[in-house]
């Protein structure tokens, strides 16, 4: 309906009841709208004689019928339609009446004494709750909640007036919803393939200000978005007269400010503070938990030194992965004699691919990322080693797993639609991944060790998100190809990718691919680290004495310095091969400096 068509129709009935009566009479009925009928006879023969489109209906008239019509959605009724209630003394009944002029529209609606004192009543709390949210009496009040006055001198003494005002604002906001999720997994029984949940989410930002009297004050600020719990704070406070003992009582959020520098006053606490004066003598007390820490920054030179606290199992978590457990099992071999890295392998290309959940779609392929692929050992017992491929290097061609999928057994998964019924040997979410559309992450989302043979994430990957790769490398005058890269492989669009699968939905310790995770990866929580007064030690918080040790004092290890036990110690400043009892800062290996991470 386009705007004010509303209106239109309320013009049209209007006009049409001015000419009730002439149409009436050319059509010879004007006889019957005489004295002799009453109202309801007229409507009935309205009813039953109208060759209106429209014509007008009984229902929903109690007892108008307006009745329950206050959206903006209805029009407006005709100024000509009268509603009109009249009592009549002999029956002692009340009939609400519709009328154009003289003529009655629709058959009265009649109400007993106590059904018409319950309607009056009804209408009256209606009328008063619409007036309230409708603010027409808002104006000179500035809450919902009006002033409260306390009787008695008792009260007025204690807080200094018998008025209590409280001023509340702010927003509710309560999000539900139904969340079905459903895994496509044949090893799953029927029910547990469907996960059903709900989802509740609320978002309060609320403020209350008022006043107990004159001398109580009451400040209390909530939001359940803020950054940090000392954002919402909350206090009272009561504050005496000048020749009162106590000054001030203040609950909640308080400080301590102190003016001498002998000991330093404390902020964002949260507790009881009282502030009393007998005589010349002021005593404040506090009675607090602590919700902030102070710390000291020390610069030289321009630059920020400051120390780090880190334990052994905050590591960088779903971050880091090696590409292949070939790269994981010679991780040591490879960085036994630094600073030179004896791996013989030079990543050229690499492609990294994860599950989309944005909108761009530019950089988007099916994939199918599988476990075993261009391993030398493989997990499933489907696949084996290809013995005409010697040395463990992984490829493609290491086993057979490639050839099956490409012009073999499975061949026909290069359509997206058939992987999971042409894969039903398998098992979705261990020994394969497919994904719709997933989405190539860009040379500034991750970063990878062309010699070491792992990747690196700047964002950290959620628990349902896929993480697969293609690359290629040289060995020894070789070039290998793992997975198949998209602008090299041949295979277009629509048809999936084949890749190696680093991290599947159903991520475990259990999980053949948890390995490929790398747990010596340590973020410091600093950028663009200068090896210069650069200290890292590794300690021991030794229980019986309660000192941190840099060895663990039991055992075979007793008296072996952690730092030089766990490889990091084998160089001196000149990266000479004598350990000097420091780390081995050697940036892209032990050391990420631009980003401080610690490997």
């Amino acid at each position: 309906m386009r705007k004010g068509s509303g209106n239109i129709i309320t013009l049209a009935i209007s006009f049409f009841i001015l000419l009730l009566p002439g149409i009436l009479k050319a059509n010879g009925k004007e006889n019957y709208l005489n004295n002799s009928f009453t109202g309801v006879d007229r409507l009935s023969f309205l009813e039953d004689t109208s060759t209106l489109r429209y014509p007008f209906s009984q229902k929903n008239n109690y007892p108008f019928y307006s009745s329950g019509h206050d959206s903006p959605l209805y029009g407006r009724e005709p100024s000509n339609i009268d509603n009109v209630v009249e009592y009549d003394p002999i029956t002692g009944q009340y009939y609400f009446t519709e009328k154009a002029g003289d003529i009655s529209l629709r058959q009265p609606y009649v109400m007993s004494r106590q059904e018409y004192m319950k309607y009056e009543m009804e209408k009256s709390k209606k009328d008063y709750w619409q007036q309230k949210a409708s603010g027409e009496n808002l104006q000179n009040q500035s809450s919902f909640i009006p002033q409260l006055n306390i009787g008695g001198e008792a009260f007025d003494k204690v807080f200094g007036s018998n008025v209590i005002n409280i001023v509340p604002s702010g927003s509710a906001e309560l999000i539900f919803g139904f969340n079905l999720s459903k895994v496509d997994n044949p090893t799953l029984t029927e029910k547990l393939r469907s996960t059903p949940s709900f989802t509740f989410e609320e978002k309060i930002l609320m403020n209350v200000t008022g006043s107990i009297g004159d001398k109580m004050q009451l400040d209390v600020n909530y939001d359940t978005e803020a950054t940090f719990d000392f954002e919402n704070k909350t206090k009272l406070e009561y504050s005496g007269k000048e020749d009162e003992i106590i000054k001030k009582i203040e609950a909640g959020n308080v400080s301590l400010p102190l003016s001498g520098s002998l000991i330093s006053g404390s902020q964002s606490l949260f507790g009881l503070k009282t502030e009393m004066q007998f005589g010349k003598l002021t005593m404040t007390t506090v009675l607090s938990q602590q919700k902030g820490e102070s710390s000291v920054i020390e610069v030289q030179g321009g630059a920020q030194v400051q120390e780090f606290d880190i334990t052994a199992d905050d590591y960088d978590v779903n971050k880091h992965y090696f590409l292949s457990d070939y790269f994981r099992d010679r991780y040591n071999t490879a960085l036994a004699n630094l600073p030179v890295i004896n791996s013989g392998i030079n990543i050229t290309r690499i492609e990294v691919w994860i599950t989309n959940k944005t909108s761009n779609f530019e950089d988007s392929r099916n994939i199918v990322a599988f476990t075993d692929l261009a391993e030398a050992d493989p997990y499933s017992d489907q696949f084996y080693a290809n013995s005409s491929e010697s040395g463990a290097w992984p490829r493609n061609e290491k086993n057979d797993l490639y050839q099956q999928m490409t012009t073999g057994t499975y061949s026909g998964i290069r359509s997206i639609n058939n992987v999971t019924s042409i894969l039903a040997p398998f098992n979705l979410g261990v020994d394969y991944e497919k994904i719709e559309n997933a989405r190539m992450l860009s040379s500034r989302e991750f970063s990878y060790n062309s010699k070491l043979g792992y990747i690196s994430l700047n964002s950290a990957l959620n628990s349902d998100e896929i993480l697969a790769v293609a690359y290629e490398y040289t060995y020894n005058g070789k070039t290998y190809r793992v997975g198949e890269l998209s602008s090299s492989s041949g295979v277009s669009a629509p048809n999936a990718l084949f890749l190696k699968l680093l991290k599947g939905t159903n991520f475990t310790p259990s999980s053949p691919t948890w390995d490929l995770m790398m747990k010596n990866v340590y973020a410091i929580g600093a950028y663009q680290v200068e090896q210069e007064d650069f200290v890292l030690d590794i300690l021991y918080q030794d229980d019986e004495t309660g000192n941190a040790l840099n060895y663990i004092p039991y055992g075979d290890l007793n008296k072996k310095v952690l730092l030089k036990l766990l490889n990091l110690d084998n160089l001196n400043s000149n990266s000479d091969p004598y350990p000097d009892g420091l780390f081995d800062f050697i940036s892209g290996v032990t050391i990420n400096a631009s980003n401080g991470r610690i490997y």
